[in-house]
């Protein structure tokens, strides 16, 4: 059979009980609109990949099939078996209920369009609201199954709270999702800080070495890119004061992204940083011994050394750099 029969071509068309109407009927109309709701409830089946809201549509779709065929039939007999019953009708509403239950209560009109499922429900849903405008006009003159305008007045609540949920549980997967990226950056970041303990550890073996080889007890500090401290060593018999002298060092050299023998060069009566060590609390050291750290280009952080005279200090410093 050709999917062309030229039947209709005179404006006509064939109800399922055989009738001839014109297409701008209002029964035409009536099942004609749930065909269009059921391509509408389709496009939102598409664009889901929730399988309990594909399982929902689709046991719908199914149902409005069979709803068409009880539209599509005029001068029924009294005794005549109708397709759709109240049990379908019954089954939307429990399918309400439990939707229920789950969505969150909005205290205000909804503007369609948050997810794409969504919309697709919404578009469908005001397709059957159309609907049911038809089945209202046609019911005035003519028999329609009771039952099948309860379940389109039904099914226009069930898409709309439907669509509710799918918006609610697609704003939970994507809460879910930017919290895994906040905390996966965590992880990234506690990486990189157990990473920069361990180099930091390396570089202090290697400097105490360098100061046991000279024969001065120092103190090694090692900060990170934002002048906290990473790891600190005293060694047996180093000054007190080279505890925060070492640490300030450190921090020097990260605040301004150079060595402190480069700031003491600049930092001379009528340089440009003159005065620069009496700035940020008097944490700015100008005497070398504190070297900043740099990784492909990139500043991640500073070592500092105190104990020793200014070279020995510098000495140590780049001892421990070597080992970054």
């Amino acid at each position: 059979m050709k999917v062309y029969t030229k039947t209709g071509d005179e404006g006509k068309t064939s109800l399922l009980s055989k009738e001839r109407v014109f297409k701008d009927s209002v029964r035409v109309h009536a099942y004609g609109t749930i065909d269009e709701a059921n391509a509408a409830m389709g496009l939102a089946k598409s664009l889901t990949d929730k399988q309990w809201v594909i399982d929902n549509i689709h046991a719908i779709q199914k149902d409005l099939i069979v709803l068409n065929a009880d539209l599509a039939t005029d001068n029924v007999a009294d005794n005549c078996d109708y397709r759709i019953t109240a049990q379908h009708v019954e089954k939307l509403e429990k399918i309400i209920d439990k939707l229920e239950l789950q969505r969150i209560p909005q205290k205000y009109f909804v503007t369609p369009g948050e997810t794409q499922t969504s919309a697709a429900l919404d578009l469908a849903r005001t397709i059957v609201r159309r609907a049911e405008r038809y089945i209202v006009r046609l019911r005035r003159t003519e028999t329609v199954n009771t039952p099948v305008a309860l379940y389109v007045n039904r099914l226009s609540d069930l898409l709309f709270v439907l669509a509710r949920c799918v918006e609610q549980e697609d704003l939970i997967t994507k809460v879910t999702q930017i919290v895994m990226q906040i905390l996966q950056g965590s992880k990234q970041i506690d990486g990189e800080e157990k990473a920069m303990l361990e180099k930091a550890k390396k570089m202090i073996a290697a400097a105490e070495k360098k100061a046991i080889e000279i024969n001065v007890p120092m103190v090694i500090a090692v900060v990170d890119v934002g002048g906290n401290l990473v790891a600190q060593e005293r060694m047996d018999n180093a000054l007190l004061a080279s505890v925060s002298i070492a640490l300030n060092k450190a921090y020097t050299a990260v605040a301004l992204k150079m060595s402190t023998e480069q700031a003491a060069a600049v930092s001379q009566p009528g340089q440009s940083l003159y005065g620069i060590n009496t700035t940020d609390g008097c944490r700015m050291v100008i005497f070398g011994g504190g070297i900043p750290i740099w990784q492909d280009g990139v500043l991640v952080g500073g070592i500092g050394v105190s104990g020793g005279s200014v070279d020995e200090d510098m000495s140590v410093a780049k001892a421990g750099l070597a080992a970054f």
